[in-house]
């Protein structure tokens, strides 16, 4: 589904990925893991074909990022870190207008809003503006809009910051329940718990660089160390 190999960027004189390489097989779900500043969301912008690659090699979907980006494009979904809606038009108008940008019809577009609304728990919402909305919920009709298209590769930028336990699992379980569905997902988080519960791989990104990947097991018995500590918590 997503071969990157020794993808560099740079601006100016900052080199801020340098180098990275991984592959994606079709219906993975990968966990990109690192401090803020690592060059996580570099990295998928240049997926996305959002910002050019300055040396290197993308493919999505058997599209060349760069030369094919237009139809590789079609196959991506991006939820980005910043809330990308419009406050002032309600949710249901939301994935309408995005809908539409995705090249759905109007007939389409209203279909896949009431399914996405469902899918992201807000049907009861759908009227409402999105400035009346909890930054939660922000988030979940910003994840519902990059599933207007029904994407074949969803990548999402660190989607749970800032936002309040229940609507973080609910976040969390619809990524889940996407990945099991045949969904190809990418998700960038400094929260490893979160990584370990969705994702089959997780590649660790620090200064641009990808210093490692695998399982979660294999990753654990790599850096894990030789001592185990185990604590138990009474009362």
């Amino acid at each position: 589904m997503l071969q990157a190999e020794n993808i560099k960027k740079a601006y100016g004189k900052k080199t801020i990925v340098k180098g990275i390489s991984f592959s994606l097989q079709k219906g993975e779900s990968f966990g990109l893991l690192g401090p803020n500043g690592a060059g996580k969301s570099t990295t998928i912008s240049m997926i996305s074909g959002l910002v050019p690659h300055d040396s290197g090699n993308i493919t999505v979907g058997g599209y060349v990022i760069g030369k094919e980006t237009a139809k590789a494009k079609q196959k991506i979904g991006v939820v980005p870190q910043e809330i990308a809606l419009y406050p002032t038009l309600t949710a249901h108008e939301n994935l309408m207008f995005w809908g539409k940008m995705y090249g759905l019809t109007h007939g389409e577009a209203k279909k896949r809003s009431t399914e996405v609304l469902e899918y992201v728990g807000l049907t009861e919402r759908a009227k409402d503006k999105i400035e009346t909305f909890s930054g939660g919920m922000k988030r979940r009709i910003n994840i519902g809009a990059a599933l207007m298209h029904k994407p074949e590769l969803l990548i999402m930028d660190e989607p749970t910051v800032g936002i309040d336990p229940q609507s973080r699992n609910h976040i969390l379980e619809t990524v889940k329940q996407l990945n099991e569905t045949g969904m190809t997902v990418i998700y960038t988080s400094h929260y490893m718990e979160e990584v370990e519960y969705l994702c089959d791989r997780i590649g660790i990104i620090d200064q641009g660089e990808m210093i490692a990947i695998g399982t979660k097991t294999d990753l654990c018995s790599r850096l894990g160390g030789d001592t185990i500590i185990q604590l138990t918590v009474s009362g």
